[in-house]
């Protein structure tokens, strides 16, 4: 399952990125859109969500 995280957040951080710069423009506006913003949440939930399974494992 860690591995399927890592890649999920990978993804989620390219594509943060890709409309960021602009890539998305005809649908989606450049910048700090709407996608930027639920990608970097998601990405952030991920990374909490295995620190604290990380805390878990080593009690």
């Amino acid at each position: 399952m860690i591995k399927m995280l890592d890649m999920l957040g990978l993804v989620l951080v390219a594509i943060m990125s890709l409309g960021f710069v602009g890539l998305f423009q005809p649908t989606i506006e450049a910048g700090l859109s709407p996608l930027f913003w639920g990608c970097a949440g998601a990405t952030l939930m991920i990374i909490f969500y295995r620190k604290i399974k990380r805390k878990q494992e080593e009690s």
